[in-house]
């Protein structure tokens, strides 16, 4: 881990990045994270999120307070981040099958119409998966790696040791692999 980088965990909400941020911090890399937003039936392991993330756009005055630890940040939102810092970011992807099937049943357990708009809203994420992927490849401050997060579930150990190459070794691999709940994946396709 070098403590001059800033790891980001992103993807799509309902990509799995809650269970990578799990994974970094079983691992033992410090988590830039407030807990405002409690464990859930979505999340029973918890959202790590920091809400500060949220304002991105219009300050990113907490961002050396991230030196050194993971945050989670909305593939949406990384375009806000400045290029003077040195960023790791774990990209995580899933079916978008799955993650839209995840949202419905997110929604429909909070009691919100969830609509008919699968076909609609998979050609949005496809667009905006599009832009973000082009985006980050000029990115020169940016370090990439993308996950899988059907693989993660398929081989916690293989891909734990993945990403701990990634992070720079030092990572501990089997408690990285052992945040992983299979029993989590619901929606499959």
């Amino acid at each position: 881990m070098n403590n001059d980088v800033i790891t980001i965990v992103s993807g799509l909400p309902r990509s799995g990045t809650s269970m990578m941020m799990q994974m970094l911090a079983a691992g033992g890399m410090p988590i830039l994270c407030d807990n405002r937003r409690a464990a859930d039936e979505d999340n029973p392991r918890g959202y790590y999120e920091f809400d500060r993330v949220k304002l991105l756009k219009q300050e990113a005055s907490w961002l050396p307070d991230a030196k050194g630890k993971a945050v989670k940040i909305i593939s949406e939102l990384l375009k806000h981040l400045p290029p003077d810092y040195s960023y790791q970011v774990i990209f995580m992807q899933r079916r978008l099958e799955e993650i839209l099937a995840s949202q419905q049943e997110m929604l429909i357990r909070r009691g919100r119409f969830a609509g008919e708009g699968d076909a609609g809203m998979a050609d949005l994420f496809y667009q905006h998966l599009t832009r973000v992927h082009a985006w980050l490849k000029k990115q020169s401050s940016f370090d990439l790696l993308y996950v899988d997060y059907g693989a993660i579930i398929a081989n916690p150990m293989e891909q734990a040791t993945l990403i701990s190459r990634f992070l720079g070794g030092t990572m501990v691999i089997e408690d990285m692999a052992g945040a992983v709940d299979p029993s989590l994946h619901r929606q499959r396709y």
